[in-house]
Parts: C-alpha cells; sequence; structure tokens
C-alpha cells in the first residue's frame, strides 16, 4: 500500500530485503514461542514497514509483551498495537 512518495514498500526500509511476509512468520513464531501469551487470537498485517498487531489478549502485560517482541524485528516506532482486551470465560 502506498500513499504518496514519502511511501515505501517492507524491503526498500529494510536492510536485509526482507519480504513483509518473512517478517510477519517471524514474529508469529516469536509470539508462538511466549508460554502465557495466546498468539492464535493476534492476527499481524504488514503495511509498508509498519507492524499491526491486532486481536484479543486476556491481560495488558500480554500487550506489552507481544510489543516488545514485535518491536525486536521492526522497531519500536513500526509496531502499531489495535489489541482489544477480552475478559476471560468464568
Amino acid at each position: 500500500m502506498i500513499f504518496g512518495s514519502e511511501s515505501f514498500t517492507h524491503e526498500q526500509w529494510c536492510q536485509q530485503g526482507h519480504s513483509s511476509a518473512s517478517t510477519i512468520a517471524t514474529v508469529k513464531a516469536a509470539l508462538a514461542a511466549v508460554p502465557d501469551i495466546d498468539s492464535s487470537a493476534m492476527t499481524i498485517h504488514m503495511i509498508g514497514p509498519e507492524l499491526v498487531l491486532e486481536g484479543y489478549i486476556t491481560n495488558v502485560d500480554h500487550r506489552d509483551k507481544a510489543v516488545a517482541v514485535a518491536a525486536m524485528f521492526v522497531g519500536i516506532d513500526n509496531v502499531h498495537d489495535r489489541m482489544l482486551k477480552r475478559f476471560p470465560n468464568r
């Protein structure tokens, strides 16, 4: 998705030349490895260099952990958190 001359694809931003698909796969695998986060309730999208986290979390700490994991791969300025808190069923 390009919105003007200042927008670049993720491949242009990433010096290693990784594709958006490989970045998404890497972040998904890293989130799946975190034992207390339900990564199956999250979706990950790339819009240019920006990584978007969407879905549901049950704990605010899980949000912080998910954002920190994603930031390891794209940088904290390129992570957009759109996750919603969901209360667990009792």
